[in-house]
């Protein structure tokens, strides 16, 4: 029999949307130099969606953001603050989260993007439960949402291989179901930045034909580096949320990480000594989607019945920045 639980910050609905196109390994041979088992050998990808030209991230952040409310028996009248985590937002402004606000219909309210690369969702997440635990805000929408394909260069086959585009969403509001955060824990580095970035663009580097002639505008990423780091990160703050909550590594029943890199998260397992099982991937058909990332896998997880009653969902996440996050929820 389930326990009793009081109404807490929980996920009470989720969403999700992928673009149609598919560009799988066997597209990107002809692309550039590169093989199918060469990107299936070391990332563990073997295909990613790519939006249409037209498609924006407020595009699919307000489908995803439609099939959560759905899901949680909610209108977009019920929301009171919209947080988009994303780093490639339609424009530098207005933001995102308000071009998403329009779009789905909701009312006046806040609406506002935040940018933690590929940990941003978990940084929103976190946000959104301490403002409705504070009773600040009653119901609140967080998506991830990215269009990387706008910032890939095509012609590198070390980053190309490595991203798509896509949206999740949550909504979070006090209920006695749901997911229910425990614990959480942040971070980040800003002197390792230069590891993963794109250089051209913002205001210390304004785009000019110069520095776009030097692939400036796109995914800068010192592979072997970020790989050491972002094991590092996530197995830290892992076992950082792990002990604010009292809970020993083996009682967690699930784990949703960062789809970076399939390399990554079995590396990951092993040093948490948990089965690899117990992760969630979906890189293989979805590549790296940054922030989007592990809102779209928790969807999925919950749609096909993975995560049961009372079971403990840790959520990692490691980006640019350098950045990185975790959460601990019970269901």
């Amino acid at each position: 029999m389930q326990r009793l639980r009081e109404p807490k910050p929980a996920i009470v609905g989720t969403g999700a949307y992928v673009p149609a196109k598919i560009l799988r390994n066997s597209d990107l041979e002809r692309m550039v130099e590169t093989s199918d088992h060469w990107i299936v050998e070391r990332t563990g990808i073997r295909e990613r969606r790519i939006a249409g030209e037209k498609e924006c991230p407020s595009d699919m952040g307000a489908a995803a953001a439609m099939m959560a409310l759905e899901r949680a028996d909610l209108q977009p009248y019920d929301l009171d603050l919209i947080i988009v985590a994303t780093t490639t937002s339609d424009t530098l402004f207005p933001s995102t989260a308000c071009q998403i606000q329009q779009k789905i219909g909701a009312r006046k309210i806040p609406a506002f993007d935040l940018q933690a690369a590929c940990s941003g969702f978990l940084y929103g997440l976190v946000m959104a439960h301490h403002l409705v635990a504070q009773e600040t805000y009653r119901t609140i929408l967080v998506i991830g949402a990215e269009k990387l394909s706008s910032i890939v260069n095509w012609t590198d086959r070390n980053t190309c291989v490595l991203f798509g585009d896509g949206a999740g969403a949550v909504i979070v509001r006090k209920s006695t179901e749901g997911g229910q955060m425990i614990s959480h824990d942040l971070g980040s580095d800003g002197s390792q930045g230069q590891v993963l970035t794109v250089p051209a663009g913002g205001s210390r580097m304004p785009l000019t034909a110069e520095n776009i002639g030097e692939g400036l505008q796109y995914i800068q990423m010192v592979g072997k580096k970020v790989f050491r780091l972002a094991v590092d990160a996530m197995e830290s703050t892992a076992r950082t949320c792990l002990k604010k909550a009292g809970l020993p590594t083996e009682e967690v029943s699930y784990v949703i990480p960062h789809q970076a890199n399939l390399r990554i998260i079995e590396l990951l397992a092993e040093r948490l000594n948990l089965p690899l099982e117990r992760f969630f991937t979906h890189l293989e058909r979805y590549g790296n989607t940054s922030a989007a990332c592990i809102p779209i896998a928790l969807h999925e997880a919950l749609t096909a019945g993975e995560i049961r009653p009372e079971e403990k969902v840790l959520l990692i996440a490691f980006g640019g920045g350098l950045t990185w996050a975790s959460s601990l929820l019970e269901w």
